[in-house]
């Protein structure tokens, strides 16, 4: 697992944002209970369903954020494959700290071992091919940063991580271009480098005219497998002509 967070700068303006939305104007509840001195408190994280284990680290951060003086022990790596009923984590610290801060920590958490458990069982199901599994933009507002870290830890393979990471011409872009050729032309005349040219491509017509206009990733969209298997042909002999 070779997962890497972001840096604690990224990381702790997001859960100071996400912390804010749920206490408001004070976590009322918890506030009540303590007039004084506040106890220590100790938690334990139970798996309830089996699956991989991801967003420990960014637990841990909650609670300190809230309180300096919270310890989170985490008994388990990050993406290891855990049963129903182990414990995979312990918080200990100022109680009002642990009840405040255990819903953004849990939510967090659950989301992100969640999709790190479904990326392993597709990582798993192509693990003897020479394929990686890559994941896509289509992420949850605000989350994308967490959430492609979790397919990482899954197993998976980041692809672009917003639209300034690197250029993927789409259906409308090459409409609106009017082709391959020009949208291609257009854009590798304007983008710093060292930025790579990705197409989308539907038919084979479009695959060799993404081959001609030398595009650095063809993507194979919406094609039967048969209609893949014959792009791939065309694309490996294109290679072998150029080598």
């Amino acid at each position: 697992m070779n997962a890497v967070l972001p840096p604690l700068l990224l990381l702790d303006r997001l859960l100071q944002d996400w912390l804010l939305e749920d206490i408001g104007r004070g976590d009322r509840t918890t506030q009540s209970l303590f007039t004084s001195e506040i106890p220590l408190g100790q938690a334990q994280w139970i798996v309830k369903e089996a699956g991989v284990i991801a967003g420990l680290p960014v637990a841990a951060r909650v609670f300190q954020l809230l309180n300096p003086e919270a310890k989170f022990t985490a008994l388990v790596a990050e993406g290891q494959w855990c049963e129903r009923g182990q414990v995979v984590a312990e918080i200990t610290g100022p109680l009002d700290c642990l009840l405040t801060g255990e819903r953004v920590a849990l939510n967090l958490a659950m989301r992100l071992s969640g999709i790190a458990t479904l990326t392993n069982k597709y990582v798993m199901q192509i693990a003897d091919l020479p394929a990686q599994l890559v994941d896509t933009r289509k992420t949850t507002p605000g989350l994308r940063i967490l959430e492609k870290y979790a397919t990482q830890v899954g197993g998976a393979t980041n692809h672009r991580m917003g639209l300034d990471d690197g250029v993927m011409i789409k259906d409308n872009h090459i409409a609106a271009a009017g082709g391959i050729a020009a949208a291609i032309a257009q854009i590798r005349a304007r983008i710093p480098y060292p930025l790579t040219i990705e197409v989308e491509t539907e038919t084979l017509e479009q695959v060799q005219a993404a081959l001609q206009q030398e595009a650095d990733i063809i993507m194979l969209d919406n094609m039967s497998v048969d209609v893949i298997r014959q792009a791939v042909e065309i694309i490996v002999a294109f290679l072998s002509l150029q080598a």
